[in-house]
């Protein structure tokens, strides 16, 4: 059985460790993660195992215990019919300037009319000292038409967003 497992709570040491520690006991195994600390909160998303025999209703009880214990504000547990293979990204978008509303908005909406897969992103907002806010975004991407057509097209939409935008393709040594 799979099981997507989600949960955010206050950053403090060992929530890996608990969670971790629920799917050894019921023989289950992590195929898949991704963990941040986001404005210091601990974010875990997992792609599980377990055996057949583990039912959702289990699973999600013995990780209620370490919510509970560890007071997590939220822990979800969905079951998962089919693992696919996730695309392999093909170039990193960097996207950096002043902080304000929109920024992902307007990339992630020019990349989707141009049916271009995200694999990762993530953002940062950093204090500027005292200039404004700074942003930065970095985006790895499914590219499979022509870059050079799609960077023009990143340019202008920074441009008028006012930010700066660098599309690179990625090497198989990168990755």
């Amino acid at each position: 059985m799979n099981f997507a497992v989600s949960a955010i709570g206050r950053d403090r040491p060992g929530i890996v460790a608990a969670i971790s520690g629920v799917l050894l006991d019921l023989g289950g195994n992590i195929d898949d993660s991704q963990m941040s600390i986001l404005h210091g909160h601990f974010a875990v998303m997992l792609i599980v195992s377990v055996p057949p025999e583990v039912e959702r209703e289990e699973l999600a009880r013995r990780l209620e215990t370490v919510r509970a214990e560890l007071e997590l504000e939220g822990l979800a547990v969905s079951p998962i019919d089919e693992l696919a293979a996730g695309a392999s990204p093909t170039h990193v978008l960097t996207v950096y300037g002043a902080d304000h509303p929109g920024i992902v908005h307007a990339v992630s909406s020019a990349l989707a009319a141009r049916e271009v897969n995200i694999t990762d992103l993530r953002t940062r907002r950093t204090e500027g000292g005292e200039a404004e806010p700074l942003y930065m975004m970095v985006l790895e991407i499914v590219v499979t038409g022509e870059a050079e057509d799609l960077e023009r097209e990143l340019r202008a939409v920074g441009a008028q967003a006012t930010v700066e935008v660098s599309l690179r393709e990625l090497s198989s040594e990168s990755l």
